[in-house]
Protein backbone atom coordinates (compact mmCIF):
# COMPACT_ATOMS: atom_id res chain seq x y z
CA UNK A 1 0.00 0.00 0.00
CA UNK A 2 1.52 2.94 -1.00
CA UNK A 3 1.90 6.20 1.18
CA UNK A 4 1.36 9.73 0.99
CA UNK A 5 3.92 12.22 2.56
CA UNK A 6 1.97 15.23 4.63
CA UNK A 7 3.41 18.76 4.91
CA UNK A 8 1.79 19.85 8.08
CA UNK A 9 2.28 23.52 9.86
CA UNK A 10 2.20 22.86 14.35
CA UNK A 11 1.26 26.64 14.67
CA UNK A 12 0.58 27.69 18.63
CA UNK A 13 -2.77 28.91 18.69
CA UNK A 14 -2.34 32.87 20.38
CA UNK A 15 1.15 33.39 20.30
CA UNK A 16 2.61 36.49 19.42
CA UNK A 17 4.78 36.72 17.71
CA UNK A 18 3.50 32.91 16.33
CA UNK A 19 5.78 30.25 17.54
CA UNK A 20 5.51 27.06 14.95
CA UNK A 21 6.56 24.59 12.93
CA UNK A 22 6.60 22.82 9.21
CA UNK A 23 7.11 19.15 8.92
CA UNK A 24 6.76 16.53 6.83
CA UNK A 25 4.90 13.52 8.03
CA UNK A 26 3.63 9.70 6.81
CA UNK A 27 -0.05 10.39 5.76
CA UNK A 28 -0.37 6.95 7.89
CA UNK A 29 1.13 8.06 11.04
CA UNK A 30 -1.10 7.22 14.08
CA UNK A 31 -2.37 10.21 16.41
CA UNK A 32 -0.04 8.32 19.54
CA UNK A 33 2.96 8.98 17.07
CA UNK A 34 2.15 12.42 15.89
CA UNK A 35 1.98 13.63 19.46
CA UNK A 36 5.38 12.24 20.36
CA UNK A 37 6.56 14.41 17.34
CA UNK A 38 4.63 17.53 17.75
CA UNK A 39 6.31 17.14 21.19
CA UNK A 40 9.26 17.06 20.27
CA UNK A 41 9.11 19.69 17.32
CA UNK A 42 7.79 22.03 19.22
CA UNK A 43 9.76 21.75 22.48
CA UNK A 44 7.66 19.95 24.75
CA UNK A 45 8.09 17.68 27.59
CA UNK A 46 5.65 15.08 27.61
CA UNK A 47 4.41 15.84 31.02
CA UNK A 48 0.83 16.46 30.15
CA UNK A 49 -2.44 15.16 29.28
CA UNK A 50 -3.23 16.20 25.28
CA UNK A 51 -5.81 15.23 22.68
CA UNK A 52 -6.84 15.73 19.12
CA UNK A 53 -9.69 18.02 18.20
CA UNK A 54 -11.55 17.68 14.82
CA UNK A 55 -14.93 19.50 14.96
CA UNK A 56 -16.93 18.66 17.43
CA UNK A 57 -14.85 14.88 18.24
CA UNK A 58 -12.24 14.60 20.69
CA UNK A 59 -9.34 11.83 20.22
CA UNK A 60 -7.74 10.97 23.57
CA UNK A 61 -6.04 8.56 25.00
CA UNK A 62 -7.85 9.10 28.59
CA UNK A 63 -11.28 9.37 26.73
CA UNK A 64 -12.65 6.44 27.38
CA UNK A 65 -16.26 7.33 26.67
CA UNK A 66 -15.92 7.82 22.31
CA UNK A 67 -16.55 4.56 20.06
CA UNK A 68 -13.40 5.74 18.63
CA UNK A 69 -10.30 3.29 19.07
CA UNK A 70 -7.90 6.34 19.32
CA UNK A 71 -4.51 4.29 18.70
CA UNK A 72 -5.65 3.20 15.60
CA UNK A 73 -6.26 6.76 14.39
CA UNK A 74 -4.20 7.88 11.45
CA UNK A 75 -3.65 11.26 10.65
CA UNK A 76 -4.71 10.51 6.79
CA UNK A 77 -8.21 9.58 8.88
CA UNK A 78 -8.55 13.16 10.53
CA UNK A 79 -6.63 15.63 7.04
CA UNK A 80 -7.69 14.43 3.67
CA UNK A 81 -7.69 17.31 1.79
CA UNK A 82 -5.18 20.34 1.70
CA UNK A 83 -6.14 23.64 4.00
CA UNK A 84 -7.93 21.11 6.85
CA UNK A 85 -7.10 21.66 9.95
CA UNK A 86 -7.49 20.61 13.35
CA UNK A 87 -6.24 20.91 16.82
CA UNK A 88 -3.85 19.64 19.43
CA UNK A 89 -4.52 20.83 22.57
CA UNK A 90 -1.30 19.78 25.00
CA UNK A 91 -1.71 20.23 28.97
CA UNK A 92 -5.52 21.06 29.47
CA UNK A 93 -4.31 23.28 33.04
CA UNK A 94 -2.23 25.71 30.44
CA UNK A 95 -4.10 24.80 27.66
CA UNK A 96 -1.65 25.02 24.64
CA UNK A 97 -3.77 25.02 21.36
CA UNK A 98 -1.99 24.19 18.29
CA UNK A 99 -3.66 24.60 14.66
CA UNK A 100 -2.41 21.41 12.75
CA UNK A 101 -2.93 22.65 9.10
CA UNK A 102 -2.55 19.92 6.34
CA UNK A 103 -0.33 22.28 3.75
CA UNK A 104 0.37 20.02 1.05
CA UNK A 105 -0.08 15.93 0.31
CA UNK A 106 3.55 15.11 -1.27
CA UNK A 107 3.80 11.27 -3.54
CA UNK A 108 6.32 9.06 -1.23
CA UNK A 109 8.94 9.33 -4.28
CA UNK A 110 11.65 10.36 -1.40
CA UNK A 111 11.03 7.19 0.57
CA UNK A 112 10.50 9.11 3.91
CA UNK A 113 13.08 7.45 6.46
CA UNK A 114 11.49 9.77 9.12
CA UNK A 115 9.76 12.89 10.04
CA UNK A 116 11.36 15.77 9.48
CA UNK A 117 11.11 19.45 10.22
CA UNK A 118 12.10 21.64 7.48
CA UNK A 119 11.51 24.75 9.51
CA UNK A 120 9.84 26.92 12.13
CA UNK A 121 10.30 30.17 14.16
CA UNK A 122 10.90 31.07 17.62
CA UNK A 123 11.26 28.59 20.88
CA UNK A 124 8.55 26.99 22.47
CA UNK A 125 7.09 28.32 25.72
CA UNK A 126 8.23 26.54 29.04
CA UNK A 127 6.04 23.93 30.80
CA UNK A 128 4.10 24.67 33.33
CA UNK A 129 4.31 28.99 32.59
CA UNK A 130 0.81 29.69 32.28
CA UNK A 131 -0.22 28.65 29.62
CA UNK A 132 -0.30 31.60 26.31
CA UNK A 133 -1.38 34.46 28.88
CA UNK A 134 1.67 33.70 31.37
CA UNK A 135 3.71 33.21 29.08
CA UNK A 136 3.17 36.60 27.64
CA UNK A 137 3.48 37.94 31.28
CA UNK A 138 6.88 35.90 31.57
CA UNK A 139 8.54 37.46 28.38
CA UNK A 140 7.16 41.21 29.53
CA UNK A 141 9.22 40.96 32.82
CA UNK A 142 12.30 38.99 31.26
CA UNK A 143 12.32 42.76 29.13
CA UNK A 144 13.35 44.42 32.57
CA UNK A 145 15.74 43.07 35.08
CA UNK A 146 14.70 45.76 37.42
CA UNK A 147 10.93 43.98 37.72
CA UNK A 148 10.36 42.61 40.82
CA UNK A 149 9.89 38.88 39.91
CA UNK A 150 12.67 38.64 37.23
CA UNK A 151 15.20 37.25 40.02
CA UNK A 152 12.41 34.47 40.69
CA UNK A 153 11.40 33.78 37.25
CA UNK A 154 15.53 33.33 36.20
CA UNK A 155 15.57 30.79 38.83
CA UNK A 156 12.72 29.23 37.77
CA UNK A 157 13.91 28.84 34.06
CA UNK A 158 17.58 27.59 35.23
CA UNK A 159 19.21 30.54 34.00
CA UNK A 160 18.94 32.49 30.44
CA UNK A 161 16.27 31.53 27.92
CA UNK A 162 15.93 32.78 24.33
CA UNK A 163 12.31 33.22 23.02
CA UNK A 164 13.44 33.47 19.57
CA UNK A 165 15.58 30.44 19.36
CA UNK A 166 14.57 27.52 17.65
CA UNK A 167 17.14 25.08 16.33
CA UNK A 168 15.77 22.54 13.43
CA UNK A 169 18.99 20.25 13.83
CA UNK A 170 18.27 19.68 17.07
CA UNK A 171 14.48 18.50 16.94
CA UNK A 172 15.97 16.29 13.40
CA UNK A 173 18.30 14.27 14.77
CA UNK A 174 15.54 13.75 17.67
CA UNK A 175 12.92 12.76 15.05
CA UNK A 176 15.24 10.74 12.89
CA UNK A 177 14.57 7.90 16.10
CA UNK A 178 10.66 8.02 14.86
CA UNK A 179 11.35 5.17 12.19
CA UNK A 180 8.74 4.86 9.72
CA UNK A 181 8.44 1.46 8.55
CA UNK A 182 6.53 0.34 12.11
CA UNK A 183 3.86 2.70 10.63
CA UNK A 184 3.70 1.30 6.85
CA UNK A 185 0.99 -1.51 8.41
Amino acid sequence: MSMNIYQIQIALIRSEPLIWRRLVIPSNLLLPDLHLIIQVSMGWENDHLYQFIKGKIFYSPEDDTEDVEYENIKISDLLKKEKEKIVYEYDFGDSWEHDIILEKILSDDKKLKSSECLEGKMACPPEDCGGIWGYSDMLEILKHQDHEDYENIMEWLGGEFDPEHFDKDSVNKILKRFKISRLEN
